[in-house]
């Protein structure tokens, strides 16, 4: 007899509230930040594939590290409030633990790597004890700190590393909370100086971006003061200083840096404003290979608290950069995006909010230049406190202090070929946060929460029938003939009150022309149950939840 085989069916879990915990790698997988862990995320098979447990805090930051020739990467970094940062491996199908870097004496807050010298990583983390770290880590000698940055009273906000044009020197990009992006480069003896500073930001610099197009580099910056600013690097030749002679045409100024005996130029090239709000994160569409030749796609895509994202790219006759796709929430009391990322081949772009949810576009194949939310996974953005099973095991409901009340099912798809698990309802978002739980009978529950009151709740009809389809079954089953009969419609909640007040089918009279212009008093104008049933056939949206 085969001994059993115990395997994870679902993780149930949300990104954590900090800027830099997302991160979409070339082979497809999402990597984020959630609780003390990092989960790697599949898009396409809505489904988590393994958690990666090394920290003891709360992971702050997430980076893969990115091949030259665009192949799926096989080093991932991620950064904690215990101070660390842990270099993760591909072996054999997993990703283990690597190396770990310690020196910061406070949270680590932004990573970036790429590969130097073969097989060797140099690693850039930014903390809160106001230091950029540059550690080199190799096989050989585990990770070496090489540089240690200090900024004083200012923090550095995000990182990032590249590889200065046509050369094997890499180049730092730190952005911080003194409105200005500082450039550093690297010296014979492996210590990084300080290039320059670029100015124009009016307040903190939340990200930096690095991308690399014929034989230039391009920087995009974003900053509390709503704008993003792209900074262009390139080397300076001989026709410059032909150029410069000329001075009746018209230049944009350049500032100018040197290293090993080479001069390089960077200068502003645009200034984005579109964003309502503070601009949190920034990604540029990874490169591809088309035709043997690397090739850059010039699309740039923001995410900001005015709940948006915004896809930039430049026209093709004026080369001005214009807005080309926007996206985000409409309305509601939540904040906005702490980050955003783009899909490998620009297809497909989340984002991350303040309470955790991913938020999933998808272009539209058939409809050029529209785009269509998508189902992700999610969960709970606090500690889940009690869970319980539904008596038939079709379903769990579990509760936390976040103060919501959530149900996951399996998504049974009609081929019946794949099914996985998602989060198909709220039913309860309470002021307090909730302590237990307990199931009573099919679709009933009892809670309780910190001010001590337990309440009941019941599933109506159009919760059963949309439960139903996504379970792949008929409400009929579900339902004995007197359940049917006694289930409300459904619930809808009056504009003065707090708790949801059950609908039922004698509430739901439609009234004929005749009778609706004709009033007995203010109090007919205004109907006491508003509810439309809502047909599901699949899962739903985070945000629709």
């Amino acid at each position: 007899m085969a001994a059993p085989i115990i395997e994870t069916c679902h993780v149930a879990c949300c990104a954590n509230r900090t800027p830099n915990v997302v991160s979409w790698g070339r082979g497809g997988t999402v990597a984020f930040g959630t609780c003390h862990s990092v989960a790697l995320y599949d898009p396409l098979e809505k489904r988590v594939l393994t958690l990666l447990n090394g920290h003891t805090g709360r992971v702050n930051a997430v980076k893969w590290i990115h091949k030259p020739d665009c192949a799926p990467e096989s080093h991932l970094l991620s950064g904690g409030s215990d101070n660390c940062v842990i270099l993760w491996e591909a072996q054999v199908g997993k990703y283990v633990q690597s190396l770990v870097c310690k020196g910061h004496t406070g949270s680590v807050c932004a990573v970036d790597g790429i590969y130097v010298e073969g097989s060797n990583i140099l690693v850039a983390t930014a903390a809160s004890d106001s230091t950029v770290r540059l550690w080199l880590c190799s096989e050989a000698k585990g990770a070496e700190c090489l540089h240690t940055l200090s900024f004083g009273s200012s923090f550095m906000m995000d990182v990032s590393l590249a590889l200065l044009p046509g050369s094997r020197v890499p180049i730092l990009a730190c952005g911080g909370d003194n409105s200005q992006v500082h450039l550093y480069v690297q010296s014979s003896g492996q210590q990084m100086q300080k290039a320059m500073s670029l100015q124009g930001h009016e307040d903190w610099v939340r990200g930096v971006a690095w991308a690399s197009r014929s034989g230039e580099l391009l920087l995009a910056s974003c900053s509390q003061d709503c704008l993003i600013r792209v900074w262009k690097l390139r080397a300076k030749s001989r026709m410059d200083a032909r150029a410069e002679d000329d001075h009746d045409a018209i230049r944009m100024k350049e500032d100018i840096f040197e290293v090993m005996e080479r001069e390089f130029a960077v200068s502003l090239e645009t200034v984005l404003a579109g964003h309502e709000n503070w601009v949190y994160g920034l990604h540029w569409q990874p490169p591809t290979y088309k035709g043997g030749e690397l090739q850059q796609p010039l699309s740039l895509l923001s995410a900001s608290m005015d709940k948006t994202m915004i896809i930039w790219a430049p026209e093709e006759g004026s080369g001005v950069w214009v807005e080309q796709v926007r996206v985000g929430e409409v309305g509601g009391n939540t904040l906005g995006f702490y980050g955003c990322q783009m899909s490998p081949d620009g297809s497909m772009i989340v984002a991350h909010a303040f309470h955790g949810a991913l938020h999933l576009w998808c272009k539209d194949q058939d409809k050029e230049g529209q785009w269509r939310p998508g189902v992700v996974i999610s969960g709970h953005f606090n500690a889940v406190l009690d869970l319980s099973w539904d008596p038939e095991g079709d379903f769990i409901l579990s509760v936390g202090a976040d103060q919501t009340t959530r149900l996951f099912t399996p998504w049974r798809k009609q081929d019946g070929r794949q099914e996985t698990w998602h989060e198909i309802s709220r039913p309860q978002i309470h002021g307090y946060d909730m302590q237990c739980l307990a199931t009573v009978g099919r679709f009933r529950f009892v809670s309780g929460a910190d001010e001590k009151v337990l309440r009941v709740f019941q599933a109506p009809r159009n919760f059963v029938e949309n439960f139903a389809n996504v379970f792949g079954t008929s409400s009929e089953k579900l339902l004995t003939s007197s359940d049917a009969a006694s289930l409300p419609e459904g619930a809808s909640t009056p504009a003065l009150g707090l708790s949801n007040k059950a609908v039922f089918q004698g509430d739901l009279v439609s009234k004929t022309k005749g009778e609706e212009e004709q009033f007995s008093s203010i109090s007919d104008q205004y109907q006491e149950s508003y509810f439309h049933p809502l047909i599901m056939t699949g899962t739903r949206e985070s945000a629709n939840l």
